[in-house]
């Protein structure tokens, strides 16, 4: 018993992992319906074949038994009367009225329609149908008048089969169609075979057929209502059932949607803080450049720091809105309206950003190696910034306090219509770990909060860049150098 109640859990399991709907119970309806049919079809085609062999059965026999009776009376007539004088009218009359009697009260009969008494005499055969013509062909001797059609018929069929009954002594039925036999029995009265009795029989039991295929078209009807009502019983309470386990998948839905919204919201706002975060001491430090370009400026550099400046204070527009958005719309990203030059981009950072931000400058060479007649990318130029800035800041950071060559460069592909932008450092190379894929091909450097730093704050440069990098259409990939250090590279389609 414990371990069938084991049992018991596991198959619930099983059928709960079959998800049934209105259609799958509809369709098992139908079918039930449909085998209940094709059952009460076939059973009534075997009724009415039990019902037919039965008859034959039983009619052949009950017009034997009919025609045996008959001529077993007519035999203890003939034996118990004696012989009967010619003088005796009385007797006669009597005689003649039994065998009228006897003939009559067969013909009264539904079924029967036919009775003869047929006689050998000779090489002829006589039909006798009433009590007079038998009586003076048995006592008279006087042969009966010519034959009617029907009794034609009858001493045909008896004169093939006459010798045959006459050695047998046995009952012979005929059958005719599937309703009329034709019966002869031997007629022996005294021990002597004088002929045989005919009676053509029609029994008739359709009345019998149409009474127990009607009972039976009852019971087929209300056992098919009865199974019809509990179906639909049935159905109704499943698709009861089924509607309120919808309902209820519903909810949880709605309820793991709402939740994964949530969820979704808390990791965007989560990285809008992080990315703030990231950005906004940069942002300090370009503010602290403009201070600086401002103490220095004169009537001979006035269009220079112009130019810086108006760049500066665009950075820090840019970092502003960012502030208002954590997903900030696609239009202001990449745009048709955008025109920029990667070149120049790439020289304003190395030459205003890199090159005044870090205080040790002496031991970071950059160099670049920029393609020509490069096309203007529909990108917001301070995104760009976005992109480069965090990758050349990696390579900075990473050099380990030794000297770092920086290079970065471009090329543009017109055939593949792409702008590669590649920058390899000397440094001591990222960490294998970090070169790994997960499932989604996404290498470890490029996920969040991955570092190789002992501070909680970082980790987010590369993954900003990639993110970034992602929304303008931009693949960001990296790997190491055979001689040391790595490489990132862009790959910008125009």
């Amino acid at each position: 018993m414990k371990g069938d109640n084991k049992n018991i859990p596991s198959l619930t399991n099983n059928i709960s992992h079959y998800h049934f709907e209105w259609k799958h119970l509809l369709v098992l309806f139908i079918v039930l319906i449909f085998f209940q049919i094709i059952v009460s079809f076939v059973h009534k085609i075997s009724l009415t074949e039990l019902q037919g062999e039965t008859q034959d059965w039983y009619k052949r026999d009950s017009a034997e038994r009919i025609a045996s009776l008959t001529t077993t009376s007519l035999e203890l007539l003939l034996e118990t009367s004696g012989i009967i004088e010619n003088s005796s009218s009385e007797k006669k009359r009597e005689m003649i009225q039994a065998f009228n009697i006897i003939f009559s009260q067969q013909l009264l009969q539904e079924n029967i329609d036919e009775i003869l008494v047929l006689i050998s005499e000779g090489d002829g055969i006589f039909a006798i149908k009433d009590g007079s013509s038998f009586y003076n062909f048995l006592f008279n001797e006087k042969r009966p008048q010519t034959e009617t059609a029907h009794q034609n018929n009858a001493v045909a069929l008896y004169r093939g089969i006459a010798k045959k009954i006459m050695q047998t002594e046995q009952i012979y039925t005929m059958e005719e169609g599937e309703h009329t036999y034709h019966v002869f029995v031997p007629l022996v009265p005294n021990g002597e075979f004088a002929g045989a009795v005919y009676l053509k029989i029609s029994p008739d039991f359709s009345f019998i057929n149409r009474q127990v295929i009607s009972s039976y078209d009852q019971t087929a009807l209300v056992f098919s209502a009865l199974i019809l009502f509990g179906l639909l019983a049935m159905f109704y309470i499943s698709s009861y059932t089924v509607k309120e386990r919808d309902e209820t998948q519903k909810q949880l839905f709605e309820e793991r949607e709402s939740h994964l919204r949530e969820q979704i919201n808390y990791q965007k706002e989560a990285l809008f803080t992080k990315r703030i975060y990231h950005t906004h001491h940069k942002a300090e430090k370009v503010m602290g450049f403009i201070k600086e370009d401002l103490r220095l400026l004169d009537s001979e550099n006035m269009g220079e720091i112009k130019n810086h400046v108006t760049k500066y204070a665009n950075f820090i527009s840019r970092v502003i809105y960012d502030m208002k958005w954590y997903d900030p719309p696609l239009q202001t990203i990449r745009n048709p309206i955008f025109k920029t030059q990667l070149n120049s981009v790439i020289h304003f950072l190395i030459d205003n950003i890199f090159l005044r931000l870090s205080k040790d400058v002496p031991r970071i060479n950059f160099k670049l190696d920029l393609g020509e007649n490069l096309p203007d990318v529909h990108i917001n130029e301070y995104v760009v910034w976005e992109i480069l800035e965090p990758i050349i800041q990696n390579s900075i950071d990473h050099s380990a306090d030794k000297k770092v060559r920086i290079v970065i460069s471009t090329r543009y592909m017109p055939h593949e219509k792409y702008i590669y932008i590649m920058i390899s450092d000397n440094g001591k190379g990222i960490a294998s770990k970090l070169l790994e894929k997960n499932k989604d091909g996404k290498k470890t450097i490029f996920q969040e909060n991955m570092t190789t730093k002992n501070n909680s704050n970082s980790g987010y440069g590369c993954y900003l860049a990639y993110e970034v990098a992602k929304r303008c259409g931009w693949n960001l990939d990296v790997e190491n150098n055979k001689h040391g250090g790595c490489r990132f590279l862009i790959t910008a389609p125009v």
